[in-house]
């Protein structure tokens, strides 16, 4: 059995805590100083935590590359396997064009650029962000914003903020779910504190989208379908976080959102002339006027329809049960941890949900999808198999990145690291959401954010007296306010609208806004630890 240390060097917590933290300072520099691709600076950072584990923490090296198998495979399955059905679904509307038709019947909701806002980047990128994330919701409601005759920039800069409020419940609950993987706290907890953080952005991101649009104007004449439109969101959010489902939380606030959006009468009102003038300034695609049979714009829908209507009757008590039955436990293989009481830690075992997992449940999903959409099988396996090449990439960041996270914890890096960071004391609520925004805006992902963090919140909690699902939930909410920084957003925004190379312009549009709201959702997390705000946990 390997007993975990907190002070394996020359007995000091600090300097323990130093050498610890290489593998994390090593991928962050890389990643914001070098720009070094991601995946190769998870694989160097992954390197740099197994010779941390094996040489400075004596764990020894079978257990070690052991703790990074298991890791590796967690980011396999479930993680990357919701994300790469998710978007193979999307592969496969965008193929028949029944993306397209859905494209259309946007921009057919409303004339006024204002609620186009609102509906394409929040709403339906928020549904995006729900089924795939890691990048796709900017891409494509970027494009969108720019057919419907959107100048690019502002285009870029309202899909970039917008993908904030669902990004801790994107890729069906990915972020949260691999947060309660690595800290070892119940799943519907993490989920049930963070729905109470991240709804209270949604009140605010939907008018600062109108502002963004159209200034003082905007946000004077369209504030009542804005807020209309944050409330039911972030209402959908919590209900669905806190007593449904965490995979289910932003598919329900986007359609929530949607719906309650277009049922303000104000919203449905032509926009003047004045406005469209002054926000279209790019070319309308003419692709718009045409019109769509009622049964393909039904037929356009579907996919997301499918996909709520499996979540939801998988959730249903008895299907939820015999779902459950599949998953397999066992004891994972040469890994034998014992915390420095020690212990047992969780992380000895492994489980693995085959079916009740989200990415097996997209997959159901995905197959109606190609009966729906009329697919032959064979090029829906062409899609899936051409989905995961393009994912490829991907895959390994996530990959190595869990397995520098798992090597981190088992080892007791983490632990140390907490130990050390927990001397913050009660400052240590206010800095907790600003290191998961540090962490997704140097690496893209809340999910890898939370894989590299997470552990070492919860111990610093424990340290400090502080709740750990708080200061978990913190760093998940807090990182989503990094997404919209992050090199890796910045370049996906600009690819998709032609602007490549001016990433810094973007930037210096996008920077006050994930500073400003960061700013209040630390003083949201203060305001939990204390008697002030304390009342919102469960």
């Amino acid at each position: 059995m390997y007993v975990q240390e907190l002070e394996p060097v020359a007995g000091s917590l600090g300097l323990s805590a130093l050498v610890a933290a290489l593998p994390l300072l090593i991928v962050l520099v890389l990643l914001g100083g070098v720009r070094m691709k991601a995946h190769l600076a998870g694989l160097i950072g992954l390197a740099a935590a197994v010779a941390v584990a094996w040489l400075a923490y004596g764990m020894p090296l079978g257990q070690t590359l052991s703790s990074g198998v298991q890791g590796a495979v967690f980011g396999l399955f479930p993680i990357m396997w919701i994300v790469v059905n998710a978007l193979w679904i999307y592969r496969m509307t965008v193929r028949t064009r029944h993306f397209d038709i859905l494209r259309r019947s946007f921009g057919r909701l409303s004339d006024d650029p204002r609620i186009q806002a609102l509906v394409v980047a929040f709403c339906f990128g928020a549904l995006l962000e729900a089924l795939a994330g890691f990048g796709a919701p900017v891409a494509i409601s970027a494009v969108m914003l720019v057919a419907l005759g959107f100048d690019p920039v502002r285009a870029a800069v309202v899909a970039l903020v917008a993908n904030t409020a669902p990004v801790a419940f994107g890729a069906m609950g990915t972020p949260v779910v691999t947060l309660a993987q690595v800290t070892g706290l119940p799943l519907d907890s993490v989920a049930s504190v963070v729905g109470r953080q991240t709804p209270l952005l949604a009140l605010v991101v939907p008018l600062v989208l109108v502002w963004l649009v159209d200034g003082r104007r905007g946000l004077r004449e369209t504030w009542v379908p804005a807020l209309v439109c944050g409330v039911a969101f972030a209402v959908a959010q919590f209900v669905a976080s806190n007593y449904v489902s965490a995979q289910l939380a932003d598919i329900g606030a986007a359609l929530a959102g949607a719906g309650a959006l277009m049922a303000v009468p104000h919203a449905r009102v032509p926009a003047a002339e004045s406005v469209r003038a002054s926000v279209l300034t790019g070319t309308r695609s003419e692709e718009l006027d045409a019109e769509d049979p009622r049964g393909e714009v039904v037929r356009a829908y579907t996919p997301y329809a499918l996909i709520v209507a499996i979540f939801a009757v998988a959730q249903i008590p008895a299907v939820k049960d015999w779902l459950a039955g599949a998953t397999q436990t066992w004891n994972w293989p040469l890994l034998d941890v014992a915390n420095p009481d020690g212990e047992p830690v969780s992380g000895n075992m492994f489980s693995l949900p085959l079916v009740s997992t989200g990415g097996t449940l997209v997959l159901f999903a995905g197959l109606a999808t190609a009966v729906v959409l009329g697919v032959h099988a064979r090029v829906a396996v062409r899609e899936w198999l051409e989905t995961v090449r393009e994912l490829r990439f991907a895959l390994l960041t996530v990959t190595s990145v869990l397995a520098l996270a798992y090597v981190m914890n088992l080892s007791g890096q983490a632990a140390t690291i907490g130990h050390f960071v927990a001397a913050a004391g009660a400052g240590l609520a206010f800095l907790s959401p600003v290191l998961g925004w540090f962490g997704v805006a140097v690496s893209g992902s809340d999910t890898s954010a939370n894989a590299l963090f997470g552990a070492l919140q919860v111990t610093a909690a424990q340290q400090s007296g502080l709740s750990p699902e708080l200061l978990a939930a913190a760093n998940s909410s807090g990182g989503v306010l990094g997404k919209m920084i992050s090199p890796q957003n910045l370049t996906i925004a600009c690819a998709a609208v032609g602007l490549a190379g001016r990433e810094g312009d973007l930037l210096r549009k996008v920077l006050p806004w994930s500073l400003g709201l960061l700013l209040v959702m630390c003083l949201i997390v203060v305001g939990q630890s204390t008697a002030v705000l304390g009342w919102m946990l469960p």
